[in-house]
């Protein structure tokens, strides 16, 4: 079949073979796309997923947390319940070795109350807090089964008064304070006087129950300059010890007096940090009483 022949724009007539092709626009085959639908459903399907576990995941850990709190609030009532059946609670405190020590200050230092936990007691807290008593030494606390705390208490003894600082407290052998109550008490124990003269009070003791006709008249012992101690005794005569060889010292004047009876005469002091010689500090003559005044002559009487 011979060729058509079509008029141009010009009025030329082209064959069709001559006449340019119209460009024709690409479409996917059904079969791609139906797989891109499908995958694009996938990723979006997958999306989804994803928010909707995370949204999920963070609503299971709070519920986790939640359930977590309220399982461990369960069994603490669980062991609580427990306890109370099987009678482990506090029905009785027993002190032993109790004399001076306040009842109050010892159930106070305790810290536990009729019906509380017997399992829950910390007896070594309890125990810390009793040996800051003045008057406990040292402390034992026990639970005892099934509804006992037993407290054992050894106290300390009261050894003499210090005197800091215009304050007065009572103290043990070591130089611990006991207590400031109730001094009264005490008014036989020696004093010890000087901020550092409670530590060394037991040592100082010791020297001077060497002699022990004279330790029966010491009423006090000061300190003086931190270096040595004046010793007191019961007549108001002071005995000046050095600062070393202070027993030697102190077994001289026992010797003196002895011989001489030396504390008995009229003295204010008895120095004895020299250890070659004796000074003895004299009390003052006593003032001479005022003269009297000098009458004068009366007038006679006129006839």
């Amino acid at each position: 079949m011979p060729p058509v022949a079509r008029r141009g724009k010009a009025g030329t007539d082209l064959t069709r073979a001559e006449r340019p092709r119209a460009k024709k626009r690409w479409v996917a085959p059904k079969w791609t796309r139906a797989v891109l639908k499908h995958k694009l459903t996938l990723s979006i399907g997958a999306a989804t997923l994803v928010l909707g576990g995370t949204i999920a995941w963070a609503w299971q850990i709070g519920f986790a947390g939640a359930v977590q709190t309220a399982s461990a609030d369960l069994a603490a009532r669980a062991v609580v319940g427990t306890q109370v059946a099987a009678g482990l609670v506090v029905r009785d405190v027993t002190v032993e070795g109790r004399e001076e020590t306040p009842a109050s200050d010892l159930l106070a230092a305790l810290g536990v109350q009729r019906g509380d936990l017997l399992l829950d007691f910390d007896a070594e807290a309890a125990r810390a807090r009793i040996e800051e008593i003045g008057w406990v030494r040292e402390a034992m606390v026990s639970r005892l089964l099934p509804d006992r705390i037993h407290v054992e208490v050894t106290e300390r003894v009261p050894f003499a008064l210090w005197q800091n600082d215009r304050k007065l407290t009572v103290i043990d052998r070591e130089g611990d304070i006991i207590t400031d109550k109730a001094l009264g008490r005490f008014s036989s124990l020696p004093m010890i006087v000087g901020r550092d003269a409670a530590p060394l009070a037991g040592v100082l003791m010791d020297t001077l129950a060497e002699q022990p006709a004279l330790r029966q008249r010491v009423r006090a012992a000061v300190r003086i300059g931190g270096r040595r101690w004046d010793i007191h005794f019961d007549n108001g005569v002071i005995a000046k010890l050095p600062e070393e060889n202070v027993a030697a010292a102190w077994a001289r004047l026992a010797d003196l007096d002895t011989q001489y009876r030396v504390l008995d005469r009229t003295l204010l002091s008895v120095d004895l940090r020299l250890a070659d010689r004796l000074v003895l500090g004299l009390e003052p003559p006593p003032p001479p009483l005022p003269k009297a005044p000098a009458r004068g002559n009366t007038k006679g009487r006129g006839a």
